[in-house]
């Protein structure tokens, strides 16, 4: 038996309707000796009160939780021994008391009964201990049997007939089902704790790719700051110098300089705004994948003066959530950098789906780069589209060539489960 006691989910409860399902059959069953007529109604009280209480104590046994606190490792077995020694005595005692004038067939018919009763108790064998108490179980059950059967007949004429056949047909019987079931249960107890592991593994995966997200968010965040901010206070620092420097030699110039500091101030602060509604705002929950990668380019299309080209499908809702906002912030990243470094006039979005292949490509006119240099500022973006893409499975591609413009390719092959048939 386990050394610790515990028990698998579900034995005590169906430990407990199993006995609560023979009491309910046990109390049908008596209610012929009510109508049979017997020597004695005392046999008859006896045999009524000894089929019931036993499944009765035993199921009460199995209802009260304060018992198996105070037994422990003790309080299965109990109720198993007890389980056994009803269906192995209830024959003997019923056909001790009533005196039957056909022994050896009512023998027969009790004993394969008997097979029914004890598959109660062998089967919580079974699915709770191994295959060497199986073997125990069988034994005992076997030898009980014989024991009792010896009583009642003499040796030399137990072993003339076919008693002996009955009892070992019931220890092959127990020992196919007990090795069965132990086989199963070994196996599910098995796939329980892979199962157990793997969400052990899932649960850490998950944590890890929350402290990612939020490091890359907020590294997004620093550059949409860099952006934003520190080259607009950078800018006015720099025309704030310069006023100080003519403010009592040349007034008319002084005043420009304030109005372009003021100016600047005013866009840095429109571009801060933006940035942080983008923060808080959750595009693809209210807008979809497509509409709003088409919103997204129609805004940097609108504040930069760019000419963007778009040719996106529509039917990509159904795509998984993760793979919908790597799209959206790739998408993000590669139109900020055509904005602000690409000195491009012209871009294109493309973003389809054929068959399992989803595809996204931006591409623009502007002055390209070497990818093979390093230091450049766009790296930085770069990277994290890289990292996005790699986080799911995904591919991204990068083709520049200075003075050609810069093409992003990224793509995903999406599992036949999530295609589309």
């Amino acid at each position: 038996m386990k050394s610790t006691g515990e028990l698998d989910p579900g034995v005590l409860p169906t430990f407990r309707r199993f006995i609560g399902l023979q009491l309910a059959v046990t109390i049908l069953g008596v209610t012929h000796w009510l109508v049979v007529p017997f020597s004695s109604r005392s046999t008859v009280a006896t045999l009524v009160v000894f089929s019931i209480l036993e499944p009765a104590l035993l199921f009460l046994y199995l209802s009260l939780p304060g018992l198996q606190r105070a037994l422990k490792s003790l309080y299965l077995p109990i109720g198993i021994v007890a389980a056994m020694a009803g269906p192995i005595l209830d024959p003997y005692i019923n056909l001790y008391a009533t005196g039957n004038s056909a022994p050896e067939i009512h023998a027969q018919v009790v004993l394969w009964r008997q097979i029914v009763l004890l598959l109660i108790p062998l089967v919580i064998v079974s699915w709770q201990y191994s295959i060497h108490k199986v073997v125990l179980f069988c034994g005992v059950t076997a030898v009980l049997n014989v024991t009792l059967l010896s009583q009642i007949w003499t040796l030399p004429e137990m072993f003339s007939n076919s008693f002996l056949h009955i009892v070992a047909a019931q220890a092959i019987i127990f020992l196919l089902v007990g090795h069965m079931i132990v086989n199963l249960m070994t196996a599910q107890r098995a796939q329980r704790q892979r199962l157990a592991r793997a969400n052990e593994r899932l649960a850490q995966y998950a944590a890890t790719l929350e402290q990612l997200t939020v490091s890359r968010e907020r590294n997004r965040l620093a550059r949409e700051l860099h952006d934003v901010l520190a080259h607009t206070l950078s800018g006015v620092a720099v025309e704030l110098e310069g006023l100080r420097a003519t403010l009592n030699i040349d007034p008319e110039r002084a005043g420009t300089l304030l109005n372009h500091s003021l100016q600047a101030i005013r866009e840095g602060l429109t571009e801060t705004r933006r940035a942080l509604h983008e923060l808080r705002a959750k595009p693809l929950e209210d807008l979809g994948l497509a509409l709003a990668v088409q919103t997204l380019a129609e805004s940097y299309a609108g504040r930069y003066d760019l000419r963007i080209d778009l040719s996106i499908e529509r039917d990509l809702d159904d795509m998984p959530v993760d793979v919908q906002q790597c799209v959206y912030r790739i998408a993000q990243e590669a139109l900020a950098n055509v904005a602000d470094h690409a000195q491009a006039q012209n871009a294109r979005v493309i973003l389809t789906r054929e068959r399992d292949q989803l595809r996204l490509i931006i591409c623009d006119d502007g002055c390209g780069f070497d990818p093979a240099i390093p230091g450049e500022e766009r790296h930085y973006g770069l990277l994290g589209m890289r990292e996005r893409a790699e986080m799911i499975g995904g591919n991204l591609s990068i083709e520049s060539q200075v003075g050609k413009g810069t093409q992003i390719t990224f793509s995903y092959r999406v599992p036949h489960e999530r295609s589309n048939p």
